[in-house]
């Protein structure tokens, strides 16, 4: 079963079932955050000050792939809405990203904190260092937001409801747990604490309007699981690489 199956499992009656309301909704949305990557042992190890310096290279390396991808993610979703007023209030992820006249943007600050961790701003603009799944499960974000009805595509960037929260802890717990890491190269995070609440709110009231049948709804839970599922893979594969020892390919010869 593909990604796009998935999707579309359902409870057999949910046709027949009363929408929940918003709060519910809302509520629903909110317990996925079991699910979200900041439970993964990765994250848990890396929060808690367990990682070395290479594993805390490769995630800031990794994830600068999916920092590059968020304003193509964006720009997608934009080309498939024909509503000026989301697409005015839908830009500013990209500006927030890509930066404008006046302000850099949350890519240039995380090749900041590529900097701040010890590596080449080629390393990263090359992404000589990203892993194949990583850019696989990214890649695969990037082609749901391409194909799918531009409300789908934007209520599948709901994983914001919880970035507050990883954000914080980053602010919290890096500064005495890596102290070789340059304090500089926390901006992004800084930056990222008011724009996700922002664009939570903006995110938030398109899916609770757009979903409003008890199936729309299930399906929604869906959407957001698989981009949850997105997120978990990326660091099972950093898992694999920087904590098991075991990249691709570590078995093969020559």
């Amino acid at each position: 079963m593909n990604y796009a199956d998935r999707l579309n499992v359902i409870s057999p009656e949910s046709d027949k079932l009363a929408p929940w309301s918003r709060e519910a909704f809302e509520q629903k949305l909110r317990d996925k955050e079991k699910y979200y990557h900041i439970n993964h042992e990765f994250h848990v190890l890396m929060n808690s000050g367990q990682l070395g310096k290479e594993a805390i290279q490769g995630w800031v390396a990794n994830r600068f792939y999916y920092q590059t991808a968020i304003p193509v993610k964006d720009a997608a979703i934009m080309s498939n809405c024909w509503d000026r007023d989301v697409r005015r209030g839908w830009v500013q992820r990209i500006l927030d990203h890509d930066g404008y006249a006046g302000e850099e943007g949350g890519i240039e600050a995380w090749l900041a904190l590529g900097e701040a961790v010890g590596l080449e701003r080629e390393d990263l603009i090359s992404h000589r260092l990203l892993l194949p799944g990583v850019k696989f499960a990214i890649d695969a974000y990037i082609n749901f937001a391409r194909t799918q009805p531009w409300e789908i595509a934007a209520s599948s960037s709901l994983t914001e409801l919880f970035a507050p929260t990883i954000h914080q802890k980053r602010l919290n717990n890096w500064p005495q747990h890596y102290q070789w890491i340059d304090a500089k190269g926390y901006d992004y995070f800084r930056k990222r604490l008011s724009e996700a609440r922002r664009d939570v709110e903006h995110g938030l009231e398109i899916t609770l309007d757009y979903y409003t049948t008890r199936p729309q709804q299930e399906f929604m839970l869906n959407v957001l699981q698989f981009k949850l599922d997105v997120l978990w893979t990326m660091l099972d594969c950093m898992w694999m690489a920087y904590v098991a020892d075991k990249p691709p390919y570590h078995n093969v010869e020559g």
